[in-house]
């Protein structure tokens, strides 16, 4: 499912466990700010939609809905590391497809 920018804003922030306060904090805005955002009633600037995507590991693309494709930046973890994860995302993987078959 592809979701609009205020929708993928207040859902990552969700993900996180991050209130609109906390997550103001991290780019120095303040709550009414975010809370614009996700109502759609402002769009956050170049610079702060690039902020966003850093903060939530994503692409701008995927935050502005034009993509689905989601990725995570292993770069500065180890090769032992990157195993373990690749291998979570491959239980997962199997749970949703078996979870799709029933």
């Amino acid at each position: 499912m592809v979701y609009s920018l205020n929708e993928n804003i207040k859902r990552l922030r969700l993900s996180q466990g991050l209130n609109q306060i906390a997550f103001g904090k991290k780019l120095g805005v303040t709550k009414q700010c975010v809370s614009n955002w996700e109502n759609d009633n402002v769009l956050p600037s170049v610079e702060m939609l690039v902020k966003i995507a850093d903060i939530f590991c994503v692409s701008t693309d995927y935050l502005l809905g034009r993509t689905q494709e989601s990725v995570i930046d292993v770069s500065s973890l180890s090769e032992e590391q990157i195993a373990h994860i690749s291998l979570i995302v491959n239980d997962m993987r199997e749970l949703n497809s078996k979870s799709n078959r029933s």
